[in-house]
């Protein structure tokens, strides 16, 4: 079963691809605006790029395969979500909590992190070095990485 890349912002996610449970865009920002919790939320393969999560708490929150663009989550708790195969492209995850979050398989091109807590989080580590991502929360850099290609989880 494929899954959609992006989700127009009106419209609900498909229930048959990610259930009854995910957030539609126009929840999310509703959420964002009275500063609500995301602990448990559902937003897989949401269209989220452009958002301000910043400070707020997405604890074991479900991003996979949501397109995060250019979004923040500046100081915000992220302990065990997971952002398996999302688009993450030049976010910004300065001060986070990212502890035993999956991030494997994300477009992590441009991401920033410095200062955020990374324990035993999962990294696409053949796309980015576990180097990289420890220099990258030290100084502030911009993570780089090729994309993922067809073929890339056959070994």
């Amino acid at each position: 079963m494929s899954r959609k890349k992006s989700i127009p912002p009106t419209e609900a996610p498909d229930p048959e691809e990610y259930g009854d449970a995910a957030l539609n865009r126009k929840q999310v920002v509703e959420m964002i605006r009275k500063r609500e919790s995301f602990e448990d939320a559902d937003l897989r393969g949401a269209d989220l790029s452009g958002l301000s999560f910043d400070g707020l708490n997405l604890v074991q929150a479900k991003f996979a395969e949501a397109n995060l663009a250019r979004s923040s989550f500046r100081g915000s708790n992220l302990s065990g979500a997971s952002f398996f195969g999302a688009n993450l492209r030049d976010v910004c995850l300065d001060g986070a909590n990212l502890e035993e979050a999956d991030l494997d398989y994300a477009n992590l091109d441009g991401v920033t992190l410095q200062n955020a807590k990374i324990r035993k989080a999962l990294f696409p580590t053949r796309k980015v070095t576990l180097v990289d991502v420890r220099a990258a929360v030290v100084s502030g850099a911009r993570l780089r990485m090729e994309p993922f290609a067809a073929g890339d989880d056959e070994e």
